[in-house]
């Protein structure tokens, strides 16, 4: 075990005494090190590493099935060791057949991750809130749940199943998936992509294990606050997309007036501090290390 996971298992444990304990995780995605950084400071319950995003700031390209386990657990190891919040982790199919399931599970779980998310689509995965999405038979992801369970060292390292059968063969198919990831063991359910409320309270009804509600904006499910997904039945929350959106349209904004005015203030977009930015990276070890072996 690195001494980056050593060191992530007592945050593993406050998660899961979180969970255990009734509280509402809200999770905000988190992409690249300065997005979990900042995330960092703020005192959340939990991070969570957006496939998407990762795949889309680290290689420019669609989370569909592109990114590898190598791309990803390599994201998860430096997130999880520059940050002291507990994280959960996308971890796409699990990258494979059940041979790769208890590689990638062992991985993360290596890294430092506190819980990692596993799906049901067929290969290439496509993101959970575009078009197209195939999943694999049932026993098929039913065997990848326990295989999971068992590859894991601790049990405070989390397995969330999801399914993505919603879309494909409606609201009766995700339900019955999700009883059967339950019976194979599966820590916490993500019924993907309900389409609206009803659908949600449905699930929420339907199961005695924690749930995830994926809040994308823009997306096919209904954003609620996490007052509303309580009262429906849910006790985690990830917003995975908001990061990188905000980052995007301010970016986006900022380069254009530089492009227009040749000036970053003429966009008017709020810039962080340079100084504060700085220490947040890590600079005053620098200076202070520094000042210390300075001749």
């Amino acid at each position: 075990m690195s001494p980056a996971a050593d060191g992530a298992r007592t945050g593993n444990r406050t998660l899961v005494e979180r969970i255990r304990g009734g509280e509402f995780i809200v999770a905000p995605g988190v992409y690249d090190l300065i997005s979990a950084r900042i995330a960092d400071t703020l005192g959340f319950p939990a991070l969570y590493m957006t496939g998407y995003g990762v795949v889309a700031s680290y290689l420019g390209l669609p989370d569909a099935g592109i990114a590898t386990y190598n791309d990803m657990v390599g994201r998860a190891r430096q997130i999880a060791t520059r940050t002291a919040t507990p994280l959960i982790a996308d971890a796409d199919t699990g990258y494979g057949g059940l041979l790769n399931v208890q590689y990638t599970v062992r991985g993360y779980e290596e890294a430092g991750v506190a819980a990692i998310q596993i799906e049901d689509q067929e290969f290439p995965k496509k993101c959970g809130h575009t078009p197209g999405r195939r999943v694999v038979p049932l026993e098929d992801m039913v065997d990848k749940i326990r295989v999971a369970r068992e590859s894991r060292t601790s049990s405070d390292f989390l397995i969330i199943a999801r399914t993505d059968a919603r879309g494909q063969h409606g609201i009766d198919e995700a339900l019955r998936r999700g009883e059967a990831f339950a019976k194979a063991g599966a820590d916490i359910l993500f019924i993907e992509s309900p389409e609206n409320e009803d659908e949600m309270a449905r699930i929420g009804r339907t199961f005695d294990k924690p749930l995830v509600a994926n809040m994308v904006e823009g997306g096919k499910t209904p954003v609620k606050t996490p007052a509303e997904l309580k009262a429906l039945g849910y006790q985690i929350a990830i917003f995975p997309a908001a990061g990188f959106l905000a980052a995007g349209a301010t970016l986006r904004r900022v380069y254009t007036a530089l492009r227009d005015e040749g000036s970053a203030a003429a966009s008017g977009a709020e810039l962080y501090d340079f100084v504060a930015f700085s220490k947040l990276m890590g600079f005053q070890d620098v200076w202070d290390f520094e000042k210390r072996y300075a001749r």
